[in-house]
């Protein structure tokens, strides 16, 4: 009963010449349109017996006659040719939620939670029953005849009715009997889920099953078909299950179920017409029951029925006739709503050329000319602000423009980068998801810059994301690009480790080989007196040389290194001098 079907109910039209073409339908505000099909047309307006939403609404046998409840708690019978109220009377102490009209039009069925059925004549209440835990949603005879033939038949005792709840996957059988213990249901029906819409052919026989057809919230139809014969424990179960599926050849290979929106037997009992698709544009087929089987699947491919044509209507660009009166908005700063300042009729029009000695005016000067101020025009330092940034971007991703794109999207500061996306409307924010998967795509280098614009918009946007239905697919992309990245971190950890300790022992070993090596060339050398005689001039000098470097050594012994070498440099010439006495040296 949720979405349109809660504001209007269509009624059970009666099989009457003169008004089988009206069709009355109940408004969420009280009154009842009285709607002719033959002339598409609206015939009469029902007013002042509702001051709430109307329910439902029933025809009676009578063709004038008109009957409606509403969430008012009061029960409507209407004269539809004169359009006024007949009479008004308490039906429930709740809301009243559906009617049904006996099949000798003497009694009426009503229920809120409770069902109870009324003399018409009188408007008192002649049975009362249990009825469901919810709000009753359909309400209908499912037998003309008593089954027990050997008592005389009044009218009402002795039949049958079926209701069904809303939340309740129950559907409940009562019998109208004289001894007023009517009050628990004598057989019930199971559903798989809540039904939306019940149809059923009336038994007029005693031997006669009752055959009923239940569409459910979950888009299934179930099939039952039930001798009513007294009282029975156990809910019955449904004799076959319908349902549609696509065919999965297209692209997709999976089927997806086709939702079962209403189902009417037809007037031989043997064949259904199944209501299936979209509710603005179903599809209506006739199906015949002839197979045994407990579940039935009916492939349909609606995708090429239902191909709505609306590309050459969108693609049509009209131009507006604009008149002397519209007021024309101009594009420009967000937020500037002043009307832009035309110029009077008897005015002539300002030429372009300036006379001599005349200046041109300052930008600053036309801006004040359109009264728009000029400090929040004037930002410090000549920089665009987060606004002009987020109006930018909007233009950019509209217009497509690299440029644009990657003024806005290069920038560093993650304050602007916030403040951008917080500030950018809600329908740009799938289009820059886009860009900044494209972009990573295509240049990974540009990750550290497009991770900051991802982080604000998933912070930012999460509740809006979170309510779109085809989230993931339009993600796809940038899921893969992540795992992908986030994959090669470890290995990347490993090898950064490896290398890190490849560098520091090359830089170590380097900066070893550059310490200078220590000079073990001997400063002084002593030879022993028991040399032989023919290096003794050798020596004499060797001695001479010696002693004197003996004694500049303890005069210079705080000298730098570089004297020591050129010490070291006349030892080792002086013992060059004669070849022969080196090994006597060494």
């Amino acid at each position: 009963q949720d979405g349109p079907q809660r504001k209007k109910r269509k009624s059970e039209v009666a099989e009457v010449d003169q008004q089988s073409d009206i069709l009355a339908i109940g408004t969420a505000v009280g009154s009842i349109l009285l709607y002719s099909t033959v002339k598409g047309e609206l015939q009469s307006k029902l007013d002042g017996g509702h001051d709430n939403r109307v329910n439902c609404v029933r025809w009676h046998q009578d063709n004038c006659c008109l009957y409606s409840c509403s969430e008012d708690k009061h029960i409507v019978e209407w004269n539809t040719q004169t359009c006024k109220v007949k009479c008004k009377w308490k039906g429930d102490s709740s809301s009243v939620m559906s009617l049904c009209i006996s099949p000798d039009g003497k009694m009426l069925l009503s229920a809120g939670r409770t069902i109870k059925l009324w003399d018409l004549e009188t408007k008192e209440v002649y049975r009362h029953f249990t009825g469901h835990a919810t709000s009753v949603s359909s309400l209908m005879f499912t037998t003309v005849k008593p089954m027990n033939e050997s008592k005389p038949f009044d009218g009402i005792t002795g039949l049958y009715f079926l209701s069904g709840a809303i939340h309740d996957r129950l559907l409940s059988v009562w019998q109208i009997r004289s001894d007023r213990k009517e009050k628990n249901a004598v057989l019930s029906f199971s559903v798989t889920d809540e039904p939306t819409f019940v149809d059923l052919t009336v038994s007029e026989v005693k031997e006669e099953p009752v055959k009923l057809a239940v569409v459910c919230r979950d888009g299934q139809l179930h099939l039952f078909e039930h001798i009513l014969n007294g009282y029975c424990k156990k809910p019955l179960t449904s004799n076959c299950t319908i349902q549609i599926a696509t065919p999965g050849n297209d692209g997709d290979s999976t089927p997806k179920p086709v939702p079962i929106l209403a189902a009417a037997f037809c007037t031989d009992k043997q064949s259904l017409l199944l209501v299936y698709g979209n509710t603005l544009q179903p599809i209506i087929e006739k199906v015949s029951l002839n197979s045994s089987e407990s579940h039935i699947c009916l492939v349909r491919d609606i995708q090429k029925v239902l191909s709505l044509k609306t590309d050459a209507a969108l693609t049509k660009v009209k131009t507006p006739v604009v008149n002397s009166d519209t007021k024309v908005l101009v594009p420009g700063i967000p937020g500037h709503s002043t009307a832009v300042k035309t110029p009077a009729l008897g005015k002539e029009k300002k030429k372009n050329k300036r006379k001599p000695g005349e200046t041109e005016e300052s930008i600053e000067e036309r801006l004040g000319a359109l009264d728009i101020d000029v400090s929040k025009v004037k930002t410090p330092g000549g920089l665009p602000q987060t606004d002009s940034f987020a109006v930018l971007l909007v233009q950019g991703l509209e217009s497509n423009d690299a440029e644009i794109l990657n003024k806005v999207l290069n920038t560093r500061r993650d304050n602007v980068v916030k403040n951008t996306v917080a500030r950018m409307p809600i329908h740009a924010v799938i289009p820059l998801l886009h860009e900044l998967t494209k972009r990573l795509q295509g240049n990974p280098y540009s990750a550290s810059l497009m991770v900051r614009w991802l982080k604000s918009i998933f912070t930012l946007h999460a509740s809006y994301l979170s309510t779109l239905p085809d989230l993931i697919p339009q993600l796809g992309m940038l899921y893969q690009l992540m795992e992908s990245r986030v994959k090669t971190l470890q290995k990347l950890s490993r090898l950064h480790g490896r290398l890190f300790i490849l560098v520091t022992q090359v830089a170590a070993s380097a900066a070893a080989q550059d310490v200078p090596e220590v000079n073990q060339t001997a400063k002084l050398v002593y030879e022993d007196e028991s040399s032989e005689e023919e290096g003794s001039d050798d020596e004499m000098i060797a001695d001479k040389d010696s002693d004197e470097n003996w004694d500049e050594d303890e005069e210079k012994e705080e000298q730098s290194d570089e004297q020591d070498m050129t010490v070291e440099k006349e030892v080792n010439g002086d013992s060059d001098l004669e070849p022969e006495n080196e090994s006597e040296e060494e």
